[in-house]
C-alpha cells in the first residue's frame, strides 16, 4: 500500500563545496531511499536546502573580507549546482536565508515562547575584548573534556564526536584573534531540554530501540544516561535569523535551532510552487518522516530537534535517523581546512560522464557500521572491474547479440528449460532482497546484490553459450537472448536508485517506453516479463568506459598537491 513520506537530508554548510565525505554520510544513501519508496508507488517529497547561518559561514566571511551573504551566495549556487549534475533527486533544495525560513523559524521560536518551552538565563560567557564580541561555539577553540583533543569547537569536538557547551572546554582560547577571552554577562533562551528526558527516553530507548541503527541508539543512549540540561537556542551575533523578542538586539537564533527548520521552511516553499498542503508532510501522523545525517549530527536530530517538535505540538516525530559513520580518504581523515578531500565540482569537471561511477564506488564502500576509505586505486578497480566487466559486458553481449542474430528485435522465446526458470528464479529473488534491505537502510548489501544480478546473467550467458548453439539449435537461442533481455530489463529497473543515469541508458538502449507492460518496479515483484517480443531495441551502446592508470595518478598527485 502507499504510504507518504518527508525525506530529509542534512543541510549542508555553503562555507564550502561538497566532498566525498558528504554525498557517502548522507546524500547517496538518502538518494537511493528516496529514488526507491518513488518507483515502489510511494508520495515522496525530498527536502533539503544550504544552512547559511553557521558560525563557520561568518569565519570565512573574516578571512576573505567578506559578507557573510556574499559567501553563502557563492557556495549555495556551487552546492546546488553539483547536486543537480550529480543527480541528487531533491525535490526541493532552499536555502536558509530565504525569507520564508526567517518567518518559519521565527514563528517556531514564538510558539515555543509562548507556550512555557524557554527559560530565559543570564551568564557569563566568554567574550573576546579585542574583536569586541561574544564567542559562541565555533568561535572558541580548547580541550575536548571528553577525549583531550586540544582543537575541539565550543560546542562539539571533531574528533571524538562528542556535542558539550562551550563552558565545559578546558584552556579555550577565541578561534578569531588567538586571545584567552574574558566573561561577560549576556542573557540567552535555552530550551528546557530537561522537561523531554522521560518522553526521549521511552520514544528512543524503548520505541525504536530495535528500529534505530545502533551507533544512533548508542549516541542517543550516552546522552540520556547523563541526564539532560536546558540548552541554549540562541546567540549573540549579527548574521542569522534575529531572535523575534523584546529585548533581543544583537542575538540571532542558535544554528542548531535554526536549520532544522530549515526542512519544514524548505517543504513549505515546495508546497507553495506546487500548489500543495505542506501541513500533510509534517503533521500527519501516516506520514513517516526520515532524516538522513552524518554521526556528527546525531544529538541534534534525535534529541533536540524532536524536542522541538514536541514542545511546539503540531509535528511528526522522525520514524528513522539513519546516520552513517565516518568516510575517510586515501587512509587520513578528510579535513576541508587541509584541502585533503575530492571536491563534487572538481570530479564532475574532471569526469563529466562517470557520476554513477562515483555514486556505485561511494556505495559498495559506505561507512554504514564504521568508518571506511576511499582510495583512488579502488575506485578504478571498481570501475574496470565491476561497472565495465560484469553490468556494461553482460548489457553490451546481449544487445550486440541481438541485433547479430535478430536484426535487433526481441526474439520470441520458446519452451523454458529449468536453467532458464532457475536464473529468473534467482533474479527475483533478488528483487525482494533489494527491497527488503533498503527499505532497512542497508544500501550497499542492496548494492551488491543489484550488481549479482548482472553477475548472475554473465554467467547464464557463459553456461548456455547461444553463440555455439546458434548452428545446431535457433530456436534454444531465442529462448536465451529473451530470458537474458528479461533479466537486463531487471537491471534497468533496479539500477534506479542506485545508477539513475545509467538505469535510464539502459532503458533506452532496450526501447522501454515501447513495450507492452509498464516497466515498474510493482510488474517486476509480480514476476512478469516487462520485454515484450517483437519489439525492436536500439543501438548497443558502452554504459561505462576504462579508467586508466594515468587518469588515477593524476587524481593522487592533485590531492597531495593540495596539501
Amino acid at each position: 500500500m502507499s504510504k507518504t513520506y518527508t525525506i530529509t537530508a542534512a543541510l549542508p554548510y555553503t562555507n564550502g563545496p561538497i566532498h566525498i565525505g558528504h554525498l557517502s554520510g548522507v546524500y547517496i544513501p538518502a538518494d537511493i531511499y528516496a529514488r526507491f519508496l518513488r518507483i515502489t508507488g510511494n508520495e515522496v517529497v525530498y527536502i533539503c536546502g544550504s544552512d547559511e547561518h553557521g558560525v563557520p559561514i561568518t569565519i570565512k566571511a573574516k578571512k576573505e573580507n567578506k559578507t557573510p551573504q556574499e559567501i553563502v551566495d557563492r557556495y549555495h549556487k556551487n552546492i546546488e549546482e553539483s547536486f543537480n549534475k550529480f543527480g541528487i533527486s531533491f525535490d526541493n533544495y532552499s536555502r536558509t536565508s530565504a525569507k520564508i525560513h526567517h518567518k518559519t523559524a521565527s514563528d517556531f521560536f514564538l510558539k515555543l515562547h509562548d507556550n512555557g518551552s524557554f527559560k530565559e538565563i543570564t551568564s557569563e560567557q566568554y567574550y573576546d575584548k579585542e574583536e569586541k564580541q561574544f564567542l559562541p561555539d565555533r568561535f572558541l577553540l580548547g580541550t575536548c573534556p571528553k577525549c583531550g583533543f586540544e582543537e575541539s569547537y565550543g560546542d562539539q569536538c571533531e574528533k571524538c564526536g562528542t556535542s558539550h557547551n562551550a563552558s565545559d572546554l578546558i584552556d579555550p582560547k577565541s578561534s578569531i584573534s588567538g586571545n584567552v577571552p574574558s566573561l561577560k554577562s549576556t542573557k540567552h533562551w535555552f530550551l528546557k531540554l530537561d522537561m523531554f528526558q522521560d518522553f526521549l527516553k521511552k520514544w528512543i530507548l524503548e520505541e525504536n530501540k530495535n528500529y534505530w541503527k545502533s551507533n544512533v541508539y548508542g549516541q542517543c543512549k550516552s546522552w540520556l544516561d547523563d541526564g539532560l540540561k536546558p540548552r541554549a537556542v540562541t546567540r549573540d551575533l549579527d548574521w542569522g535569523v534575529p531572535v523575534p523578542v523584546d529585548d533581543a538586539d544583537g542575538k540571532v537564533l542558535y544554528v542548531w535551532f535554526d536549520a532544522p527548520i530549515g526542512y519544514i521552511s524548505s517543504t513549505i516553499e515546495w508546497a507553495e510552487k506546487n500548489n500543495k498542503s505542506w501541513e500533510k508532510y509534517w503533521m500527519d501522523e501516516k506520514t513517516e518522516l526520515v532524516h538522513f545525517i552524518g554521526k556528527d549530527n546525531i544529538v541534534f536530530h534525535c534529541i533536540i530537534f524532536p524536542s522541538m517538535l514536541k514542545a511546539h505540538g503540531e509535528y511528526i516525530l522522525p520514524k528513522n535517523v539513519p546516520a552513517n559513520e565516518f568516510l575517510n580518504l586515501e587512509g587520513s581523515k578528510i579535513s576541508t581546512s587541509k584541502n585533503w578531500a575530492v571536491w563534487l565540482p572538481d570530479y564532475l569537471e574532471d569526469f563529466p560522464d562517470k557520476q554513477d561511477v562515483l555514486r556505485y564506488v561511494l556505495t559498495i564502500n559506505a561507512p554504514e557500521n564504521k568508518d571506511n576509505d576511499f582510495t583512488w586505486k579502488d575506485f578504478q578497480n571498481r570501475n574496470n572491474g565491476e561497472l565495465v566487466s560484469v553490468l556494461g559486458n553482460f548489457i553490451n553481449r546481449v544487445v550486440v547479440l541481438t541485433k547479430k542474430y535478430y536484426e535487433s528485435l526481441i526474439p520470441d522465446p520458446n519452451t523454458l528449460l529449468s536453467v532458464d526458470n532457475d536464473v529468473i528464479n534467482s533474479a527475483n529473488e533478488s528483487i525482494l532482497k533489494i527491497e527488503q534491505l533498503i527499505s532497512n537502510f542497508k544500501f550497499r548489501d542492496a548494492c551488491t546484490e543489484f550488481m549479482n544480478i548482472a553477475r548472475l546473467g554473465n554467467k547464464y550467458l557463459a553456461d548456455e553459450e547461444p553463440w555455439k548453439v546458434i548452428k545446431d539449435n535457433p530456436e534454444r537461442v531465442k529462448t536465451i537472448i529473451f530470458v537474458s533481455l528479461h533479466l537486463s530489463s531487471i537491471l534497468a529497473v533496479v539500477a534506479e536508485p542506485f545508477l539513475p543515469f545509467t538505469s535510464q541508458k539502459i532503458k533506452n538502449i532496450l526501447n522501454y517506453k515501447n513495450h507492452n507492460i509498464d516497466w515498474s518496479w510493482k510488474n517486476l515483484k509480480q514476476k512478469q516479463f516487462i520485454v515484450s517480443n517483437g519489439i525492436k531495441i536500439n543501438e548497443p551502446e558502452l554504459l561505462f568506459s576504462r579508467i586508466e592508470d594515468s587518469e588515477i595518478q593524476y587524481q593522487i598527485d592533485k590531492l597531495k598537491d593540495n596539501i
